[in-house]
């Protein structure tokens, strides 16, 4: 999937996310619930939107189907949809920052209550200090890209750490 592609359609069609928060908001309502069907996923990014065509309605599920295997595979393969290292830093930075909001969006959409570890709360407390990333700062360095990066990887390692306990919490 390309990200541009997918940004492209969700703006066409009105949604009032990015594409980086769609899937931020996938992957959450995915570790809440891996049985989550991506018509309900739909329904909340374009539930402002006239009729989608059917093609870029595809590419979206395509998108969701995606996560959602690679969210349960035992490969490490997940990783989070953001705009390609070509991007300028602050459009890097303020997509992690929606791709965050999108995932404790989903994450509160598909659980009523959470009961989970410390150790989870601690993570999603992580996630929520990062949608307040400082975007100010028009200097762009390569400390800023090491740290972006280093951000990127432990949202990697913590989303599929959640999702391992959040789905045995629902399996009760």
């Amino acid at each position: 999937m390309v990200y541009p592609i997918i940004n492209a359609i969700l703006v066409k069609n009105e949604a009032d996310f990015c594409a980086a928060e769609a899937h931020g908001i996938a992957t959450g309502m995915l570790c809440a619930n891996e049985k989550t069907d991506s018509d309900y996923w739909l329904s909340e990014l374009l539930h402002n939107a006239p009729a989608i065509v059917d093609e870029q309605r595809q590419l979206l599920i395509r998108l969701f189907e995606e996560t959602r295997r690679l969210l349960m595979g035992d490969q490490f393969e997940f990783d989070l949809f953001l705009p390609d290292e070509n991007t300028p830093l602050i459009e890097k930075i303020n997509a992690l920052k929606s791709w965050c909001q999108g995932f404790l969006f989903g994450v509160g959409s598909a659980v009523a209550q959470l009961n989970c570890s410390r150790d989870a709360h601690d993570i999603l407390k992580d996630i929520t200090e990062f949608t307040k990333l400082d975007t100010e700062n028009e200097d762009e360095n390569e400390e800023d890209e090491i740290a972006l990066m280093e951000l990127t990887e432990y949202l990697r390692t913590a989303v599929l750490l959640l999702r391992d306990e959040l789905s045995h919490n629902t399996d009760h």
